[in-house]
């Protein structure tokens, strides 16, 4: 599967609970953000990008099918995968960053 959705356990999850999470993978996120209905056009990344919805949602378009994403969601998009995504009614911010892909054994 190019895209893989993980549904937050808790109805949300705080910043610094994320940041945690990705800190415990060894990952230094960014963090963004886009008012509501901003759109960005289908593309890819030569890397694995993980994502967590902050506040708000956005919707990330695949070949897989829609991933709709809430405060507290993650994603993971695999290199090389087509995506899109429409940003929700409230608007978005969200932290992300690329895992590197290991090489060789």
């Amino acid at each position: 599967m190019s895209a893989q959705m993980e549904k937050a356990e808790v109805e949300a999850s705080s910043r610094e609970e994320i940041e945690a999470r990705f800190e415990k993978e060894g990952l230094r996120p960014s963090e963004w953000g886009n008012a509501p209905g901003d759109e960005y056009g289908w593309h890819s990344h030569d890397y694995h990008k993980v994502l967590y919805c902050v506040s708000g949602s956005i919707v990330f378009h695949t070949s897989d099918g829609d991933f709709a994403l809430e405060a507290g969601d993650r994603l993971d998009v695999e290199p090389g995968t087509d995506h899109a995504a429409t940003v929700g009614p409230d608007g978005v911010k969200c932290m992300e960053a690329a895992r590197s892909q290991k090489v060789g054994p």
